[in-house]
């Protein structure tokens, strides 16, 4: 088996069947296998994908575990030298997993790579290439300075904007909607850190990566398209939360110990700051969805 395919399914039945569709779509003359871990839906997520795709390994959780974890009971289940993390809101090109594989077998030295990501208004998904969240990076980010200087490197070395998204090239991390990693790179390094519940965790994996040696590169000679936040419009103050926790988790993990005391309670509380002001902020501006579904008297969809 050449590829294993991982996808965490959250009560986004329609774009999970969606994902599956242009899966199985694919034009590839390597073999692989779908395995879709479901975290405990209350849709009919689990009975859609039964009975439309016989050919996927089903995976059927009593509760929600997090995304890390169950990524790590699909890595669990497969058999391919290759295992790729893709999104339920995603769909993927024909020529996707010929090209990345393909990639990857040409270049035995990278230990994950990931394509372009597009939103589905055409523009990229910056997450798709990324250098990791320093603490300079991440003050450079926070407060603007990447978007006052797009080409300065000093100032972009979290969102690498200054990059031709078109180009290809090695890069710190990549996003948890697409990555494809080597099998050695599992035996080696692990699997996701289940510490992270549903962010964070791919930019931890990708950090643990390049520590091991491994080179991790982007490659755009394809693209996706990425939804985003199919199973998170139900939960804003989980998502929010979750998505600041990851952050204090990560810079605890692999920064605390290169900075003194001064600098670590800062970044603490900046962090704590953003995530009052997230808050607030989600209180004051309702999203232009979810607005119009009460407007025409309609809940709110995946």
């Amino acid at each position: 088996m050449d590829l294993s395919i991982l996808i965490v399914n959250y009560n986004t039945c329609q774009l999970t069947v969606d994902c599956l569709r242009s899966v199985l779509a694919s034009e590839t003359s390597y073999t692989y296998e779908v395995i879709v871990i479901d975290n405990n839906s209350s849709d009919d997520s689990v009975e859609t994908i039964r009975a439309e795709f016989p050919r996927v390994t089903l995976i059927a959780n009593k509760n929600n575990t997090g995304f890390a974890k169950a990524n790590n009971q699909g890595m669990e289940a497969a058999k391919g030298r290759y295992v790729l993390l893709l999104n339920s809101d995603t769909v993927i090109q024909k020529d996707t997993l010929q090209t990345m594989i393909a990639f990857m077998d040409e270049h035995p030295k990278v230990g994950a790579s990931g394509c372009k990501v597009i939103l589905p208004d055409g523009s990229l998904d910056k997450a798709c290439k990324r250098g990791f969240p320093t603490p300079s990076a991440s003050f450079y980010y926070a407060f603007g300075f990447s978007k006052l200087f797009p080409d300065n490197p000093r100032f972009n070395q979290y969102q690498l904007g200054h990059l031709d998204p078109d180009q290809a090239y090695p890069v710190d991390c990549l996003v948890g909607a697409f990555m494809l990693v080597r099998r050695e790179v599992l035996e080696t390094v692990g699997g996701l850190d289940e510490t992270f519940f549903m962010y964070g965790e791919d930019i931890d994996w990708c950090y643990r990566i390049k520590q091991s040696g491994w080179d991790i590169h982007y490659y755009p000679k394809t693209t996706i398209v990425h939804y985003k936040g199919g199973s998170a419009r139900r939960r804003p103050y989980k998502i929010t939360y979750e998505f600041h926790r990851a952050m204090i988790l990560f810079h605890r993990k692999h920064y605390r110990k290169h900075y003194n005391i001064l600098t670590n309670c800062l970044i603490y509380m900046g962090v704590g700051l953003k995530f009052i002001m997230a808050l607030v902020k989600s209180r004051l501006v309702r999203p232009k969805s979810v607005i119009e579904s009460k407007e025409s008297g309609m809940g709110v969809g995946v």
